[in-house]
């Protein structure tokens, strides 16, 4: 099994970045299959801290690396961060980084639209990023979003255009907000072309040509699986299917070439933006995990709400995703706590259930239960193998494996890249 799929298990931000980092020495292509720069990913590797939201972590490694179809691509933020990556030193060019041709962008209609919604006075914002990324996704469905191929026909983009502002100015209109000019849409969009069409490719080729060469790909996940538009606590999720299935849809390569699936969760809880949060901790603990673990959003700066490990909700998003193994991260957070909790289970208006229920209301009404576990006063910080972690983090790992009903495959102990503990590899399966 020579490919491998790393999928968020919980509301993301469980160190996608940093494993994919880890893998990509062994894979030769990387691919991004969902979201947009919404995403943030954070790759420690040596002295140097990368901070990339839109482009594949495969890039630091001068891997190829994909942006597939499934992708919403700003292309004015990717062309920052390109100058951004530049500045510290790796080098970013067409023949490394390949963008869909059938990708949809995120315009600046987009990201106004994304503002207007979050700005609203009834209290029932998502909490996006207002970086465009939704408004975008809806276009897509209905049909008349602006894609990287548009870019290269004139005639082709301002029919796009008139298309798109049809519909958004009608919706400008009712908010309360003037009609944006076709004209400078057109012209902002043939000034940013240049930029982007060097990097446009049938990525499903590229990925192809790759399998055919038995060529190991790795395909990038963004956000989690708790914020799947479909699986996830909706209406506080993502727009865009963030589940294993997605890496094949979004980058044009058929199920069985997803190849092996690895699960990233941290070892204990957290959230950006609203939306229930069962395990959820308002006291000392929850601020220590906040402290400790320094979570704060890559994107937005945000402080992370936080809480104890859901072993309930976990095993769901591992069954819905088809994962076939987990990478468990920020253990070492959870150094020098006397007693560590985690959730098996959840009641709701007196009944006991095993599973997060599907309904907005009843989500916000259960209510955990719990299992109380040892902590450990050594540290596990920067392990690399079992023998150097305490006999009761070790027991921590092996109660989750069970309650989760997946194997941990490898366990991450720092933000360095080398900080990891393999017990499968997921590139053998």
């Amino acid at each position: 099994m020579a490919n491998v799929t790393v999928v968020g298990a919980q509301w993301g931000d469980e160190g996608k970045g940093k494993l994919v980092d880890w893998l990509s020495h062994r894979a030769d292509v990387v691919a991004r299959f969902q979201g947009g720069h919404n995403a943030g990913h954070t790759l420690v590797v040596g002295d140097k801290v990368y901070k990339l939201s839109l482009l594949p972590s495969g890039v630091v490694r001068g891997k190829l690396s994909v942006i597939g179809n499934g992708v919403v691509v700003d292309p004015w933020a990717f062309v920052a961060e390109v100058d951004r990556i530049a500045e510290q030193g790796v080098k970013i060019t067409p023949e490394v980084v390949k963008i869909a041709e059938t990708a949809a962008l995120i315009l600046p209609i987009h990201r106004e639209l994304d503002a207007l919604r979050e700005n609203r006075d009834d209290g029932e914002a998502i909490g996006t990023t207002r970086r465009g990324i939704g408004p975008a996704y809806e276009d897509k469905v209905g049909r008349r979003a602006v894609r990287v191929i548009d870019l290269a026909d004139e005639a082709a983009l301002r029919a796009r255009v008139t298309e798109i502002l049809h519909h958004h100015n009608a919706l400008r209109r009712g908010l309360g907000h003037e009609e944006y000019p076709a004209g400078k849409l057109v012209a902002e969009l043939l000034d940013i072309a240049p930029k982007i069409l060097p990097y446009a490719a049938p990525v499903w080729r590229v990925l192809k040509n790759a399998n055919d060469s038995d060529q190991k790909i790795l395909f990038e996940g963004a956000q989690g699986a708790l914020l799947d538009v479909d699986h996830g606590t909706y209406p506080f999720v993502t727009s865009s299917n963030t589940v294993s299935g997605q890496a094949s849809a979004g980058t044009g390569v058929g199920p069985k070439d997803v190849g092996y699936v690895l699960g990233i969760a941290k070892a204990y809880m957290t959230r950006v933006g609203s939306g229930p949060f069962p395990t959820e901790l308002f006291d000392e603990n929850g601020q220590r995990l906040g402290e400790r673990g320094h979570e704060f959003g890559v994107v937005t700066g945000r402080k992370r709400r936080c809480g104890w490990f859901d072993a309930v909700i976990t095993r769901q998003t591992l069954q819905v995703g088809g994962v076939d193994g987990v990478a468990l991260t920020k253990l070492d957070v959870l150094d020098g706590f006397e007693t560590i909790k985690v959730c098996v289970g959840y009641e709701l208006d007196g009944r006991r259930l095993d599973h997060l229920p599907a309904g907005k209301e009843a989500q916000a009404k259960v209510t955990p239960v719990y299992e109380e576990l040892e902590g450990w006063q050594g540290s596990t910080a920067g392990a690399r193998s079992w023998a150097d972690l305490p006999a009761e983090a070790v027991k921590y790992v092996r109660r989750l494996e069970e309650l989760i009903e997946c194997p941990i495959a490898l366990v991450s102990t720092s933000p360095e890249r080398e900080d990891v503990i393999l017990m499968q590899d997921p590139f053998r399966g």
